[in-house]
């Protein structure tokens, strides 16, 4: 059963209350029968198991992100041969 936080408008008194998600909230201060406002705060989460992770759903031999492979630098340009620049 969930725990709900709540305050008085007039007096400040708070307090927190069992209850259920199909009880109607409550209305008047039980120190002076004000009015109540719910209270709400952030919600912790954990996540329990495995499939959260980056890492869970990668293969043990590496990355599934494959990165292309490095381009081979362009080899050098060959001198003319000494025939063809004769010819010229």
């Amino acid at each position: 059963m969930p725990t709900y936080a709540y305050a008085c408008k007039d007096c400040g008194h708070a307090f927190d209350v069992f209850q259920s998600f199909t009880d109607s909230s409550l209305t008047s201060c039980p120190e002076c029968q004000g009015a109540l406002r719910k209270k709400f705060n952030s919600v912790g989460v954990v996540f329990k198991g495995s499939g959260f992770y980056r890492t869970d759903s990668r293969d043990s031999k590496g990355s599934t992100v494959s990165a292309a492979p490095a381009a081979a630098p362009a080899p050098a340009a060959a001198p003319a041969p000494a025939a063809a620049a004769a010819a010229s």
